[in-house]
């Protein structure tokens, strides 16, 4: 009896080691033989999360991913900017399509002739410019190595209005070749428009980053304004014939003149590619 019960407590203590360890025990009872199967040990693993997401990884933020994301993303966008340059006073706003790729909506205007000299010859005429710049536009800015240097593509929408006054040179205006006389003439006054009703521009640039938030950036390239229509004025010069630079009378009217001038402020084609120079700061969410 006793070599039975010491049989029954050493199989159960076989058995019970071989469930830990997960392996079939066999144990010999007299001449039978008994197999004890281990039982599956259960184990409970907790699931480590797949993905976390880094709100300071990488260059750029924000990117747009999928319907919702794109929503929710067109609300927050990734960055804002501040610039000033040849297209005027304005500002951006960007969003990130991937960390190399971001949109850009943004504009810029104002009386920037100052930037471009404040005047410019139309042949043998100077002209006074003022002007009032609005430059809306819509670009791509790409990171093709992934830092600090940028491409950028777009296009703009531009409504610039430019106006323009002559200088006599010496009391004489010189048009088409022929001197006049300026007090006969008067001040020939007029203004430019460039034909493109949609101007393309490409540009390169930096953008380094100077914190996690705040970075500056600086661009140069052209837009292609197209060529220019002028429109030119008398403005107090005398009715009727005019005098030449020796005072005699020609067979010009002071409106003939302006005409000449206008045709050749035209073939000036001022501005026909905007050069593009701009600085800034950015602020990225």
């Amino acid at each position: 009896m006793k070599l039975i019960k010491l049989t029954a407590i050493s199989a159960a203590v076989l058995a019970s080691s071989a469930a830990l360890a997960a392996e079939p025990v066999i144990v010999v009872d007299g001449n039978e033989a008994v197999v004890y199967e281990a039982e599956p040990v259960a184990v409970a693993y907790q699931a480590q999360p797949g993905y976390a997401y880094d709100a300071d990884a990488g260059v750029v933020g924000n990117t747009l991913g999928g319907t919702k994301g794109f929503f929710k993303q067109v609300v927050n966008p990734a960055s804002v900017s501040a610039e000033v340059g040849t297209l005027g006073y304005g500002a951006n706003i960007g969003w990130s399509l991937n960390e190399k790729t971001e949109l850009q909506a943004g504009w810029a205007g104002g009386d920037v002739a100052d930037l471009f000299g404040g005047d410019f010859d139309a042949n043998d005429v100077n002209y006074d410019v003022d002007s009032d710049f609005s430059n809306p536009y819509l670009g791509v800015q790409l990171r093709p190595t992934g830092n600090w240097f940028t491409m950028g593509a777009g296009i703009i929408v531009p409504d610039n209005t430019i106006d323009v006054t002559s200088n006599p040179n010496g009391g004489v205006y010189k048009v088409d070749g022929k001197q006049y006389d300026a007090d006969d003439v008067g001040t020939l006054k007029g203004s430019l428009d460039h034909r493109n009703k949609l101007a393309p521009y490409a540009t390169i640039g930096f953008r380094p980053n100077i914190t996690n938030n705040f970075g500056l950036f600086g661009e140069i390239g052209a837009a292609y304004m197209g060529k220019t229509s002028a429109e030119v004025s008398s403005v107090g010069g005398v009715n009727g014939f005019i005098r030449d630079e020796n005072g005699v009378v020609t067979g010009e009217t002071s409106a003939s003149v302006a005409s000449k001038a206008e045709k050749e402020l035209e073939d000036k084609d001022w501005l026909e590619w905007m050069p593009i120079v701009k600085v800034g700061a950015t602020y990225r969410f």
